[in-house]
């Protein structure tokens, strides 16, 4: 691999800013579907998986029961992650699912430096807990409208959890799996636990109506194949901890479509703190050195997969 240069940071986060557009349209979208949580991440799991194993098949390169073994400890990650955010979405608003997960960063952090030897600047610490505390704010805010529900809360603190340890397994992965074969691994056991626990809990997993594949095909090419496609592309030319952090514009982007879409209100307060949000990761885009080259050759980074 060449060394990454100026070019290839501001493309890399340019590639970034559009899977974290496309993530945060995600909550929206599953408010559209008429389906259980469940049901909803099996189909569309099993819809994506279907699709990149066509094209891997197409490419010479087919799935392999190696590829699923490699793939285990990001795909089950990635599954509870999904169970957990997609049932936090049906029971919370949109805003607070969306922005608990975007803390992510808090829990990433510590990892790509011991794991990845990444060096974080204090002013870009300073900037990325501005833009945390900014996104607390919006989250106490909207706790008291008619769409919050407290157990939705929980349910999206689970998942973020299971979606630092997923992405933290999609790093870790490079070099073992190509991002392809990662990806849809993980795909296939993501859509496995949906149908597992879906089975368990006594869900509806039947094929859907045809009315709901509209926004099911959305989910899956939107969020799915176009963010996660780009962000595997943009993460070979941004450092880990930054492409974590930048995940911080997904309640953002969710806020403001779930406002526009979903008449979820804004009040004034949120409104202040999403401008804090975004002018402090401006402020850390705007800052940024070309990034040092990685420690040893290592095959394409695997983006973390989210609904």
């Amino acid at each position: 691999m060449t060394e990454p240069t100026r070019r290839d940071l501001e493309l890399g986060l340019l590639g970034t800013g559009v899977a974290v557009v496309a993530w945060g349209s995600s909550g929206v979208i599953v408010k559209a579907i008429d389906l259980g949580a469940l049901s909803i991440g099996f189909w569309r799991f099993l819809t994506y998986a279907l699709i990149l194993a066509v094209w891997m098949r197409w490419r010479s390169t087919p799935v392999t029961p190696a590829t699923l073994r490699a793939s285990f400890a990001g795909g089950v990650s990635l599954g509870v992650d999904v169970v957990l955010f997609f049932t936090a979405v049906k029971l919370t608003n949109v805003v607070n699912a969306t922005t608990i997960g975007a803390l992510q960063p808090l829990v990433v952090a510590v990892f790509a430096a011991k794991l990845f030897g990444e060096r974080i600047r204090g002013r870009d610490i300073a900037a990325a807990a501005v833009a945390i505390v900014a996104v607390v704010v919006i989250v106490v805010e909207s706790s008291g409208t008619p769409e919050w529900n407290g157990w939705g809360d929980l349910a999206a603190v689970g998942a973020l959890f299971a979606w630092s340890g997923y992405f933290i397994f999609s790093k870790r992965s490079r070099g073992t799996l190509t991002s392809q074969e990662y990806t849809v691994g993980t795909a296939v056991w993501t859509g496995l636990i949906c149908l597992g626990t879906g089975l368990v809990v006594g869900q509806d997993m039947s094929f859907p109506a045809a009315d709901q594949w509209v926004p099911l095909l959305g989910l899956t090419l939107g969020a799915g194949l176009l963010g996660h496609t780009v962000m595997n592309w943009s993460l070979v030319r941004v450092p880990l901890w930054l492409g974590s952090t930048l995940t911080l514009l997904i309640p953002v982007v969710s806020s403001l479509a779930a406002w526009i879409f979903l008449d979820e209100p804004l009040t004034a307060v949120q409104i202040a703190a999403i401008c804090v949000v975004i002018a402090s990761l401006a402020t850390i885009v705007a800052t940024q050195p070309t990034p040092e080259p990685v420690r040893a050759p290592q095959a394409p980074a695997v983006a973390p997969e989210h609904p």
